[in-house]
């Protein structure tokens, strides 16, 4: 039986546009586990997201970023999806004249590393896209070219459960989404990660999809900080308070 994977922020500092945006977060997500992100605009949630997969405009100046107790620093997000992480974007774009289809079967071969059955992968694809409620002419459109806000979102997860990650990044995967179309993608989401035993670190900025997923850890971030973390009492205390709390506390320290 293989080891799980575990996820490791090791004391991480990220410059983005010569400004220091991500001030010493450290976390660990192991394989099984759904962790979850939370924070007011501008707190770096995003940016933490995408100093994971290794984006090409992120500086690290400090820490690490781990994965099974191994730097991927040093790698590109291609090298990253094949050990197993995978980000959903917050902002999807759309990419002319890349089919939906071709992109998820070169997407697989990559990740797998030989030859893939279109056969079982669009048995696959037709599966998930009735479990997300969308409409099966996505088979025949362009990435996400005309997509609505919320249709994009679904895209993101139906690529998930092709792709299989070990970690998944879930990028604000609620927003876009009205209330039955949250409920939709929450129970996918949770479908998945529980079939394929996956792990996931998902940032928000509402609890309403929270309602619907079981988080194992919360983590609070602001200015850049995980500035609290607990179970999932400190949603409660969200809810009841908001980040202002937080956010004086953090004015006050400086």
């Amino acid at each position: 039986m293989s080891k799980d994977a575990v996820l490791e922020v090791r004391d991480l500092h990220v410059f983005l546009d010569e400004k220091e945006i991500i001030k010493g977060v450290s976390l660990k997500v192991k394989q099984g586990e759904t962790h979850v992100i939370m924070g007011p605009n501008g707190s770096g949630k995003s940016t933490l997201a995408k100093s994971i997969m290794g984006h090409p405009k992120i500086k690290v100046t400090k820490g690490d970023i781990l994965l099974n107790e191994k730097s991927i620093l040093g790698l590109g997000p291609d090298k990253r999806a094949k050990l197993g992480l995978f980000l959903e974007f917050q902002n999807p774009v759309e990419i002319d004249g890349v089919g939906f289809i071709n992109f998820l079967h070169t997407a697989k071969q990559s990740l797998s590393g030989g030859g893939v059955s279109t056969k079982e992968l669009m048995t696959e694809i037709k599966e998930s896209i009735a479990n997300l409620k969308l409409s099966e002419d996505f088979i025949g459109r362009t990435l996400n070219q005309g997509f609505s806000g919320g249709e994009k979102k679904k895209t993101e997860v139906l690529q998930m459960s092709v792709l299989k990650p070990k970690i998944a990044i879930l990028d604000e995967p609620d927003s876009g989404l009205d209330i039955d179309a949250v409920k939709v993608v929450s129970a996918c989401i949770n479908r998945i990660a529980e079939s394929e035993h996956m792990g996931l670190l998902l940032i928000t900025h509402y609890s309403r999809i929270l309602s619907y997923m079981k988080p194992d850890v919360v983590h609070v971030m602001v200015n850049g900080k995980i500035v609290d973390e607990g179970g999932t009492e400190l949603i409660e205390k969200l809810e009841k308070s908001g980040y202002d709390s937080y956010l004086k506390a953090d004015g006050a320290k400086k």
